[in-house]
C-alpha cells in the first residue's frame, strides 16, 4: 500500500508516493511561470497548473504501479483562487497574493470591520494579499468573469474539483481568504457582508483528512490510478510542512528553508488576540484538528543564498554542474568556522513580522578590503537567522514559545547552515530523515482519510523520523547573543533611508 501527498507552489507543483512508514518510493516535478500580463498584477495559468499536476502523478503512478496508491491529498499555497464553471471548466487565472490588485479596498474595510475585530474573528492582519480584496477586485473590474463562476478555489481545491470531488477547503486554507471566522469555523457572515461577497461562491470546508470519495474514472484512468483511489482532504502548505517534519505538538516548530523561509510554530490555546496583533502575529488552523500554527516569513530566505551564487560564484557553479558536483557545498566550504563580522538586514524581498517590510532593501554592513566571498556568504545565512531569533523572539513576547526547530527545505540539506542556525538560536535543530516535508504531511492525511492512521499526529509518529540532531555551541551562541543586540538596532535606524533607497527604483 502506498499513499501520494501533491504539493502545489508558485513556481512549480511535485507529486511524491511513500510507504507506510514515510520512505519515498517515488517523486515528479514540473515547473511552470509566474504570469505578469501588467505592471503589478501576478498570476498563475490555472490550465497550466492542472496540466502539470496531471504529468506529475502521472508520472509517480507510473513509477509505483506495483504498489498501488490508495489514496492522495493535496497541499498547496494560499491566497490564489480560481474561477470555475458548474461543468468543472476553469474560466481564468488565479490572482497570486503579492499581485497588487484589491490594495485599493483595504481602507474602506478597515473603516467598516476594525483591523481589531478583523484579528479577532480571523485571526490575519488586514492586508491586500489575501483573497478578499482580489475577488472584490474581479466583482468591480472583471464582472463577467466574477458573475460566470459558480466557484473561486483555492489551488488545493481546484485539483479535487477537476478531478470529479466536491468544491472542498479545509479550514487552514480558508483561513488565507481571510473570510473565514476562525473560532466559529464556518465563513463569516460579517466579512462577507463587508466585503459585498456571498458565500455560494465559495468553497465548503471540511477537517483537513477528510475522505473525498473516489474521483471520476475517466481522470483516474489518464493519469494510471486506480479507479478506487481516495481524494482526502489537504490544507495550507505551509502547515502541511509542519505535519511532514514531525511538527503535531506543542512547543516544537517546522523551519522550512527554502527560497521562501517560514518557521512554523504549533499550539492548542490561542494567546491573547491583543499580543498577537502587537508582535504582528496570525492564529491559522493547523491540519492536525485541535491545534493552530502561526508564521514567521521572509521571502529572501534562501533566496539570498541563490543570488549569491548566481552573482559571486557563475564560474564556480558552472564547472561545477559540469562535474556534477554540488556548487554550495564548495562555498560553504569557504565560510570561516568563526561568526563573521558582517551585519546583514535579509530585506532583499518582503517580509512578515514584526515588520512587514514591503520595501525591498538589503543591507550587508561591516565590508572591508579584507573581506573575502566566504564570510559574505556566511553573513547571508547569518543575517536571515537573525530575523528568524528575533521573530521567535517577538512569538515568545505573545505567548508561543518554541524549543525545537525541525528543519526541512533546500537549506536542511546543509550540515554547515542548520549547525550555524542552531549556534545562533540557541536551540536544538531536529532535522527529519525525509527532506519532503510537504509531499509527506499531505501523504500523512491521506492515510488519516482512508483511516490507515487513527489521527494525522499518530501518522507523523510512524512516517517521520529524525535523522540528526544539531546542538547549539554554548561559546558560538555567546559570540552571536553580542551580535544580536547590533542587529536589532539595524532596521529602525535604517527604516527611513531603505524607504528612500527602495523609493530610487521608480
Amino acid at each position: 500500500m502506498s499513499l501520494m501527498g501533491i504539493d502545489i507552489g508558485t513556481t512549480g507543483c511535485k507529486a511524491s508516493v511513500f510507504d507506510l512508514s514515510g520512505r519515498q518510493l517515488a517523486q515528479a516535478y514540473r515547473e511552470y511561470d509566474i504570469v505578469r500580463p501588467r505592471p503589478g498584477w501576478q498570476e498563475l495559468d490555472a490550465v497550466e497548473l492542472w496540466t502539470k499536476v496531471k504529468a506529475v502523478v502521472a508520472e509517480v503512478a507510473a513509477k509505483t504501479a506495483g504498489d498501488p496508491i490508495e489514496a492522495f491529498s493535496v497541499s498547496s499555497f494560499g491566497e490564489a483562487m480560481t474561477p470555475v464553471s458548474r461543468d468543472r471548466r476553469i474560466l481564468g487565472n488565479c490572482i497570486l497574493g503579492l499581485d497588487e490588485r484589491g490594495r485599493e479596498y483595504i481602507p474602506d474595510l478597515e473603516r467598516e470591520v476594525g483591523r481589531e475585530p478583523l484579528y479577532r474573528l480571523n485571526g490575519n492582519l488586514l492586508d491586500y494579499q489575501y483573497s478578499m480584496p482580489k475577488l472584490m477586485w474581479l466583482r468591480d473590474q472583471a464582472r463577467g468573469v466574477y458573475d460566470q463562476a459558480d466557484k473561486f478555489l483555492l489551488c488545493a481545491d481546484l485539483i479535487y474539483y477537476m478531478m470529479g470531488c466536491d468544491a472542498v477547503t479545509d479550514y487552514s486554507l480558508a483561513n488565507r481568504t481571510l473570510l473565514l471566522d476562525i473560532r466559529a469555523r464556518q465563513w463569516s457572515d460579517v466579512l462577507l457582508s463587508a466585503s459585498g461577497l456571498t458565500k455560494e461562491k465559495l468553497p465548503s470546508l471540511a477537517q483537513a483528512g477528510t475522505d473525498l470519495g473516489t474521483i471520476s474514472p475517466s481522470i483516474a484512468k489518464e493519469l494510471g490510478l486506480r479507479p478506487e483511489v481516495r481524494a482526502v482532504v489537504g490544507g495550507h502548505d505551509q502547515c502541511c510542512n509542519a505535519l511532514g517534519a514531525g511538527v503535531a505538538g506543542e512547543r516544537t516548530a517546522a523551519y522550512g528553508i527554502g527560497t521562501f523561509a517560514c518557521i512554523t510554530p504549533v499550539y492548542s490555546d490561542v494567546p491573547d488576540p491583543g499580543r498577537m496583533m502587537e508582535n504582528g502575529m496570525n492564529v491559522e488552523d493547523h491540519v492536525v484538528e485541535g491545534l493552530y500554527v502561526s508564521f514567521l516569513y521572509n521571502a529572501s530566505g534562501g533566496s539570498v543564498v541563490k543570488w549569491f551564487r548566481d552573482t559571486m560564484a557563475q564560474l564556480d557553479r558552472e564547472r561545477m554542474l559540469e562535474a556534477g558536483q554540488d556548487v554550495y557545498s564548495l562555498l560553504m566550504e569557504e565560510m570561516p568556522s568563526r561568526p563573521s563580522n558582517l551585519m546583514v538586514l535579509p530585506h532583499f524581498a518582503p517580509t512578515g513580522p514584526p515588520y512587514f517590510a514591503k520595501e525591498t532593501s538589503g543591507v550587508i554592513a561591516g565590508l572591508t578590503l579584507g573581506t573575502g566571498r566566504g564570510e559574505i556568504l556566511k553573513g547571508l545565512i547569518e543575517g536571515v537567522t537573525y530575523y528568524f531569533k528575533d521573530g521567535l523572539e517577538c512569538m515568545e513576547r505573545a505567548g508561543i514559545c518554541v524549543d525545537e526547530l525541525r528543519p526541512t527545505g533546500g537549506g536542511a540539506k546543509s550540515a554547515a547552515w542548520l549547525q550555524l542556525t542552531a549556534d545562533i538560536m540557541g536551540i536544538p535543530l531536529a532535522k527529519p530523515r525525509v527532506s519532503e516535508a510537504g509531499t509527506l504531511g499531505a501523504a500523512i492525511l491521506a492515510g488519516t482519510g482512508i483511516g490507515v492512521f487513527a489521527s494525522a499526529y499518530e501518522g507523523a509518529t510512524q512516517c517521520v523520523s529524525i535523522e540528526r540532531v544539531f546542538e547549539p555551541d554554548s561559546e558560538r551562541h555567546r559570540m552571536y547573543e553580542r551580535r544580536m543586540d547590533i542587529y536589532r538596532q539595524i532596521y529602525p535606524v535604517l527604516r527611513p533611508l531603505l524607504r528612500d533607497i527602495a523609493r530610487l527604483g521608480g
